[in-house]
């Protein structure tokens, strides 16, 4: 029983941060620096987002697989969250083509463990933090079929680059019967309403080919070296 309420209690992560308490701030510092200094040379880099609930025999997995196999094949390191599903499915497309193939894994209650195919595991306690991780270091979003999390941070990244936090690169939601429903949603009630400006759903790509994802990003992502602090 105390174990099941210790569980309970460590959830809360940000629940946790009082003012009284701004040691923790350490802590978070701690995990920008090791990412930084972890990560700083994948650049450039693709992050790839999708279910963790996907199995090995789905359509979207083999499809985040081969994505990713074709990415590290023109140079690009894949990053993921590093769980199981399309996560998992994206490392291993990378690792087998001898690709950078990293895993940002955020460390949950009820234990989402590493998947084998990330040649670099990176641990994070904080969302926050891992997000950052994700957009920094990427030149394009890939975002498979997925729950909350994959929404998450598709809307995380078109909200970055709709407010000029982050400069534009290439989003793409990867399944057309998947989203169309989001993508009519915007269109006649965010747009419709008001909401968002018209210009804002070309903010954002729906594609469906593999080979045509890899080659828009090829063709649209930058290019430029990142600097590395260290």
């Amino acid at each position: 029983m105390s174990t099941e309420h210790d569980n309970q209690q460590n959830q809360y992560v940000l629940n946790g941060l009082s003012a009284t308490e701004s040691w923790r701030l350490f802590r978070i510092l701690a995990e920008f620096v090791d990412g930084f200094e972890a990560l700083c040379r994948i650049y450039p880099a693709v992050s790839i987002f999708g279910s963790a609930r996907a199995k090995p025999d789905s359509t979207c997995y083999q499809t985040a697989e081969t994505i990713a196999r074709e990415l590290a094949k023109a140079g690009y390191s894949v990053v993921t969250g590093g769980g199981p599903g399309v996560m998992e499915a994206a490392n291993k497309g990378a690792a087998e083509a001898g690709g950078r193939s990293i895993g940002l894994n955020i460390r949950l209650p009820h234990e989402q463990r590493p998947n084998p195919y990330a040649t670099m595991h990176l641990d994070f306690r904080y969302f926050f933090v891992r997000k950052v991780m994700l957009v920094k270091y990427a030149v394009a979003f890939v975002c498979l079929p997925g729950g909350f999390g994959t929404l998450d941070e598709f809307f995380e990244a078109v909200t970055l680059v709709q407010t000029r936090k982050i400069k534009p690169f290439p989003i793409i939601l990867v399944g057309s019967d998947y989203w169309k429903g989001l993508l009519k949603w915007m269109e006649t009630e965010m747009r419709a309403r008001g909401m968002i400006s018209p210009g804002d759903l070309s903010l954002f790509q729906i594609l469906d080919d593999p080979g045509q994802i890899v080659e828009t990003i090829r063709r649209e992502a930058p290019r430029q070296a990142e600097s590395c602090p260290i």
